[in-house]
């Protein structure tokens, strides 16, 4: 098995962000790929005009490119903000209003995995009542993606770079997984687990894989350091994708890396080694 064995997918909002968004998915489909997945494009607004939508659904369409991954609402991604569901007032409502319209969405596109970044500690507020309320949300949220027939994606991040998100271990990720599907009874809450995050916060990427691979709803690589394409680091990728796959995982890994300072359509050149 090897890096030919996978399923791979471009996150659009890391790689060919030179190109605005309704070229990206044609870049992307050029480039080799026939799926892509997206953080939530218009991170001004949780509730676009519905001709935004179509525009990006037809630049999906006309590339031939599968959406396989979206983000909801999560406030300036990239940017300071790791998500709003937990955050109270303005940036939970705006979650909120958006949990349909991100639904919808990837209803119309075939997109089966909606991610839900939890957000920031906030000060001056408990931690136990943004996590009261990142619940609410959450089941919320994965009562609309089982509407679609999707599932929900909880994410961990990584500690140095997310020093107030408090999702920062696959443990953490995961009792929130199942705390929302105890909550709901639905079973469609999954871990997104993100080899760079996992490395990055120190963790074995092996033995997560090991106890968590069964739980695991979606797979983003990036190498360390650098969160550059694989090879530019010293992360064992194609070792622990073929682990994963070992272990039962035969979803889409997004490519999540930053293409460094060349053209993102130059910056594939690994998986042909």
């Amino acid at each position: 098995m090897g890096y030919t064995d996978q399923r791979f997918d471009v996150n659009l909002s890391i790689l060919f962000t030179e190109l605005p968004l309704l070229e990206r998915p044609a870049a992307a489909a050029a480039a080799g790929f026939k799926a892509v997945e997206l953080w939530w494009p218009w991170i001004e607004t949780p509730t676009p005009d519905q001709a935004e939508l179509d525009a990006l659904k037809k630049a999906l369409d006309e590339a031939g490119t599968q959406l396989v991954g979206l983000n909801f609402y999560a406030g300036q991604l990239p940017g300071p903000d790791r998500g709003a569901l937990s955050v109270p007032g303005e940036e939970s409502d705006r979650f909120r209003a958006n949990i349909d319209v991100a639904a919808d969405f990837a209803a119309s596109v075939g997109c089966k995995a909606l991610n839900a970044l939890y957000g920031n500690r906030v000060d001056g507020v408990d931690p136990d009542v943004q996590d009261k309320l990142a619940l609410e949300n959450l089941v919320v949220a994965a009562r609309a993606a089982d509407r679609v027939g999707a599932i929900l994606l909880i994410e961990t991040l990584n500690k140095p770079e997310s020093p107030l998100y408090p999702l920062v271990s696959a443990p953490a990720g995961i009792a929130v997984v199942d705390k929302v599907n105890e909550a709901t009874g639905l079973g469609n809450a999954k871990f997104l687990l993100d080899i760079y995050h996992l490395s990055m916060n120190g963790e074995n990427v092996s033995d997560v894989i090991s106890e968590y691979a069964a739980k695991t709803g979606h797979v983003q690589i990036a190498d360390n350091p650098g969160r550059g394409a694989p090879g530019t680091g010293d992360l064992p990728l194609e070792e622990l994708l073929n682990q994963l796959k070992n272990a039962g995982y035969d979803g889409w890994v997004g490519l999540e890396y930053k293409p460094g300072d060349r053209p993102s359509a130059e910056a594939f050149g690994w998986l042909s080694n």
